[in-house]
């Protein structure tokens, strides 16, 4: 397994009596098994797809190879989708690019997955539209923002005099779409996203693998890790030696004996910022329903520790905290002992800026269990494909055991749909009192 999870700071044995009872943990645990045995089911029968892909390998060639011409033709790259069409391919992009740019020689990707009508006029004043390729995600082929944001560039790319068939691929589910219509107009090639896979579970499918694929990275080994999670689901391990299955009875125990209303999802590496916005979408939109579910909450180690610690620690006792940390200690620049000479520095005079990473995240896990908090930590010994690809295996499996316990549907989402509808009546509305 890429990562370790500890849950000793969970539990009222040993931070107190805010923590769980073991043997309230024990009974949600043994409630897994029904969840467990119906994703093997799932597997066996393909009623759902995403538990196929971790050990697919036939259809990657396809997407090596368009990500290879998107390499040679165009400098950068801009993913236009949103939701889970644009977090997940941007979550593993961001072990390519920490917010700098690329390497030498690798490629920017631009993730718009907004309609922020100033960012877009930024957009355009900062790209060479010659040089720059286009990806357009959406598995319904319906989703008004992303719509929007095609027909958008086609405009600029026609006032420019630029085929859009050979800057642009679009993704979606077969059948008749707007976004498919709109393409066949255009000439833009269009790849099959499969139905059966929702958007915030498509990381591991060419939504999430062809962006990868363009940064450069290996889709291969993040279904490799994806399946070292996956396997001893499907092999009928206990739920005992299943962290997902851990996880998720930690987290429906908790917020049924404890009133851990709120989850918090705190990394300790710049580039899983994204991936927590990827985890905040999963758990929200999966889990919360007929009036269950818990709040998931985004953080950052460690600049987190000086925004929300203090209410963390003395403020109401409703999370439940998750560290991913990494293994830190001795890496990065050292602190010059020579300038560093003031007395009040010796406790990092000759350190690295890692030793002070790997201090922190130590201390923050300490400072929670010690008052009391609920605090789960997954540890990982780096961070690169194979470990996002667990990561977000275990986050998956985690998030659809846990729906089970609360007797919900994980991978529908009825509030969300009520909304796009109500904000398409305003734009026909507007538009009616304007003619």
């Amino acid at each position: 397994m890429p990562y370790t999870q500890d849950l000793t700071s969970c539990f009222a044995d040993t931070i107190g009596p805010r923590g769980l009872d073991r043997g309230d943990f024990e009974s949600a645990l043994e409630a897994t098994a029904p969840g467990l045995a119906g994703i093997g089911e799932a597997y066996a029968d393909g009623s759902l797809p995403l538990l196929r892909l971790p050990g697919r390998r036939s259809d990657l060639d396809e997407l090596i190879r368009l990500a290879d011409r998107y390499r040679s033709d165009f400098d950068e790259v801009a993913v236009l989708g949103t939701g889970g069409s644009s977090l997940g391919g941007r979550s593993l992009c961001a072990l390519a690019d920490r917010g700098f740019g690329p390497p030498a020689g690798a490629h920017r990707l631009r993730f718009m997955d907004n309609v922020d009508p100033d960012t877009w006029e930024a957009l355009f004043a900062a790209l060479d539209l010659r040089r720059t390729g286009w990806l357009v995600v959406s598995k319904s082929g319906e989703t008004a923002e992303t719509v929007a944001q095609l027909l958008v560039v086609l405009d600029a790319l026609d006032r420019g005099g630029l085929d859009a068939g050979e800057r642009m691929t679009a993704v979606a589910q077969p059948g008749d779409s707007t976004l498919r219509r709109i393409a066949a107009a255009h000439g833009i090639s269009v790849l099959d996203c499969d139905p059966g896979i929702g958007g915030r579970y498509s990381v591991l499918s060419v939504a999430g693998l062809l962006p990868a694929a363009i940064a450069g990275l290996d889709g291969a080994a993040v279904r490799g890790g994806a399946s070292e999670v996956l396997d001893p689901v499907l092999a009928g391990a206990a739920p005992d030696s299943i962290p997902a299955a851990q996880g998720a009875a930690l987290a429906v125990a908790a917020y049924r004996t404890r009133e851990i209303a709120q989850t918090v999802l705190m990394p300790y590496a710049d580039a899983l910022s994204a991936f927590a916005l990827w985890f905040r979408q999963l758990w929200a939109e999966s889990l919360g329903k007929d009036g269950a579910g818990t709040t998931p909450i985004d953080a950052l180690g460690t600049v987190d520790q000086h925004s929300q610690l203090q209410l963390w620690l003395d403020g109401p006792a409703d999370k439940l905290f998750t560290l991913v940390t990494l293994e830190r200690a001795g890496l990065g620049a050292e602190v010059p002992s020579a300038l560093a000479a003031d007395p009040g520095l010796s406790y990092i005079r000759g350190r690295t800026i890692g030793d002070l990473m790997e201090a922190e995240q130590r201390a923050t896990a300490g400072t929670l269990a010690r008052n009391g908090r609920l605090t789960r930590v997954i540890s990982l010994p780096g961070l690169d494909e194979r470990a996002m690809g667990a990561l977000m295996m275990h986050f998956m499996l985690e998030t659809m055991i846990a729906a089970h316990l609360l007797g919900v549907d994980a991978f529908d989402q009825p509030a969300v749909e009520e909304g796009k509808i109500l904000a398409r009546s305003y734009l026909a509305a507007t538009s009616r009192r304007a003619t």
